[in-house]
């Protein structure tokens, strides 16, 4: 099942200062890898360069950039079906029945949606460095948890 397929949500959560560093982070490393393949051939050094190693300069700063940018697909939706979670790499569809609770435990960088049996899956797109935005996000999460899991013991 992937992200795409549910067009009903009812809210849709992502982090709000990470993406803002993570652009202006990716853009300068771009920006800086490729002005070094650019100069990189000017200059006294006594080494030899070639121009593959600018090319290389540059795409090793554009790749840097990129795996950079993952930083910023954290997402977390919340419907009907479940609580659809997107981190770095990965993309989980968690079912109301498999959702036991979600904490943002004291001392953590972001929420997590606890499952049975002691596991969890982490959420990124609710981040303790967002502080109060952080705080309204975990009351919405756990608004639309009471409503499609009142089974679940209250906050």
């Amino acid at each position: 099942m992937s992200p795409a397929s549910h067009d009903a949500w009812d809210v849709e959560l992502r982090p709000h200062l990470t993406p803002i560093f993570v652009y202006a982070a990716a853009f300068l490393i771009a920006v800086v890898h490729i002005a070094v393949g650019f100069l990189l051939k000017n200059g006294a050094s006594g080494v030899i360069f070639q121009t593959a190693d600018q090319v290389a300069m540059a795409i090793l700063g554009l790749v840097i950039a990129g795996a950079l940018l993952l930083f910023a697909r954290p997402t977390l939706r919340i419907g009907p079906a479940g609580l659809s979670v997107r981190n770095l790499f990965g993309y989980r569809m968690i079912p109301w029945s498999e959702v036991v609770d979600v904490s943002f435990p004291p001392g953590g960088r972001w929420a997590r949606v606890d499952l049975p049996d002691d596991e969890y899956v982490p959420v990124m797109a609710i981040q303790a460095v967002d502080k109060d935005r952080a705080v309204a996000a975990m009351d919405t999460v756990r608004s639309l948890l009471a409503r499609y899991r009142p089974d679940l013991r209250a906050h």
